[in-house]
């Protein structure tokens, strides 16, 4: 909600100060409050009036509103906002479809704890003591596919993300099996990319996309070792929603998807 009030006030062309002035408030600060995701409980006729000033309608009107009443209920995502610099949380609850492929670890929405805690620990760029509410917020981060309005989930893995023993092979099992529930989810599709599809488009590295109701442009998230980079750029977003479906198209259906999970779960059952 946030990440979007501020891209439809870039787009309109006005300051915040002109905003502020043509809403009769009092000053700025809650407009620079709610587009830093400063604000815990938005009042929805503060976003209508923000959307009227900003001409938005429709659908995308519709879809925005209906973040503000989930974001009124929800308090999860704000408890950890110091460990979001990109506003990650806000990209995917407002996001109408998140497409990924991760190449050597399993997708974030998609981790279990352990799973998560071994990742942040091998990191080795996160203080000990504050793993703990990394994996938490990660966890919290997943009520979004529950949400009514919630994006549709497609992750493509890459076969050794699925094989790599993070944490231990027992880790990895339990992983693997989470993996195979949340497929079932109506609104997730876990596709794996196998060794056999050999090099193909994505091989360079991992990346999502974040798709957003019309017009709103969508972003590129590039993960690096510190923290991941947004683009928001039309022709990068394209050319990385050209490489996805390639990507997609060499994965395997979701059935063999989930028959090779399985096969590899029990992989590492074995050496547990």
């Amino acid at each position: 909600m946030s990440a979007a009030l501020k891209r439809l006030r870039a787009a309109s062309g006005m300051s915040a100060a002109e905003v502020t002035k043509r809403l009769g408030w009092s000053s700025a600060t809650k407009l620079t409050r709610a587009e830093r995701n400063e604000w815990k409980f938005p009042r929805r006729e503060e976003v209508e009036a923000l959307l009227d000033l900003y001409g938005v309608e429709g659908d995308d009107r519709a879809h925005l509103l209906s973040l503000t009443e989930e974001a009124r209920g929800r308090s999860d995502w704000h408890e950890y906002a110091d460990l979001f610099p990109g506003s990650l949380p806000d990209l995917e609850a407002e996001a109408v479809r998140i497409r990924t492929y991760e190449a050597v670890v399993v997708p974030g929405l998609l981790q279990t704890p352990n799973y998560a805690a071994a990742v942040f620990k091998a990191g080795q760029v996160i203080p000990p003591e504050q793993i703990d509410r990394k994996v938490e917020s990660r966890m919290a981060r997943r009520a979004v596919l529950d949400a009514p309005n919630g994006p549709q989930l497609t992750a493509v893995i890459d076969e050794p993300a699925l094989r790599k023993v993070v944490g231990s092979h027992a880790v990895m099992a339990e992983q693997l099996r989470f993996l195979t529930g949340m497929a079932a989810h109506y609104k997730v599709t876990v596709l794996v990319l196998p060794d056999e599809a050999g090099a193909h488009p994505a091989v360079d590295g991992a990346f999502t996309l974040f798709d957003f109701p019309r017009p709103e442009p969508g972003i590129v998230s590039i993960p690096t070792v510190v923290e991941a980079l947004y683009v928001e750029d039309a022709d990068y977003f394209d050319q990385h929603a050209l490489i996805f479906d390639a990507v997609q198209n060499l994965a395997l259906d979701p059935q063999g998807s989930l028959d090779l999970i399985g096969s590899i779960a029990a992989e590492h059952d074995k050496r547990a």
